[in-house]
């Protein structure tokens, strides 16, 4: 075998390991090295990386891919969008009580909790540490706060038995914002003005929702500048 043959055999192993762990399985029809074999490697690799580990949810990237998108699309067809950021209330406290072994296993409750609470077309995404992140398309202003709503209390009643003989209950707070219809804005400031919410939230006592009002929302001078920084009228000759 060449160089270069045994190079992609010890990737392919090293690829095919690392499924192994993640506790991804191919389908058992597909003959090893066909092709149709190889392709559900590669179709199981995109998919893992993809994934935060812990929880199963997409992870930041996929999160930030698919944001991109909801954009673009939004600002295409004005259809009503929300994004929602997510964050475990007093979450340094569990693990100082009851170790990260039992943090882990909130947040995998709450991850679980949140998943349950959407449609199969919204995108629920690890944001990083005990904060999560929820794309909702088409989600009108008026339903807003009632998903919300369901969100927060579903991972409010939960109970995470965490070791024999101690459960652990949390809560979220949540912050939500709208995006603007037909503008063409960013993900950076879509985001920061879900964030405000949040920090909103957590200020005014934690495991509440709070979502800014998508009628009182005004274009910001960056977003102005995406939507008009092409179409200056330019002077004739």
């Amino acid at each position: 075998m060449s160089s270069a043959g045994l190079q992609e055999e010890l990737q392919l192993q090293m690829a095919l390991q690392l499924l192994q762990q993640a506790g991804r399985e191919l389908p058992a029809h597909a003959e090893p090295g066909s092709v149709q074999w190889l392709q559900a490697v590669i179709d199981a690799l995109c998919d893992l990386s993809s994934r935060d580990p812990l929880t199963g949810l997409a992870n930041r990237r996929q999160f930030e891919a698919t944001l991109a998108r909801e954009v673009d699309r939004v600002a295409r067809s004005g259809e009503p969008a929300l994004v929602l950021l997510a964050d475990i209330d007093l979450f340094k406290q569990v693990n100082d009580t009851h170790g990260h072994a039992a943090g882990d296993l909130v947040i995998k409750s709450v991850a679980a909790a949140l998943q349950d609470c959407v449609r199969p077309m919204d995108t629920v995404a690890r944001f990083g540490g005990e904060e999560f992140v929820i794309i909702l398309p088409n989600c009108a202003p008026a339903f807003g706060n009632a998903v919300a709503e369901r969100i927060r209390a579903q991972v409010e009643h939960q109970v995470v038995h965490v070791a024999p003989g101690i459960d652990v209950r949390a809560t979220i707070s949540i912050g939500g914002a709208f995006a603007p219809q037909w503008v063409r804005s960013s993900p950076l400031i879509w985001v920061e003005r879900a964030d405000r919410q949040l920090y909103r939230a957590k200020s005014e006592g934690r495991n509440r929702v709070c979502l800014e009002h998508a009628a009182v929302y005004q274009v910001s001078a960056e977003e102005k500048s995406m939507l008009f920084g092409n179409t200056q009228p330019q002077d004739s000759e």
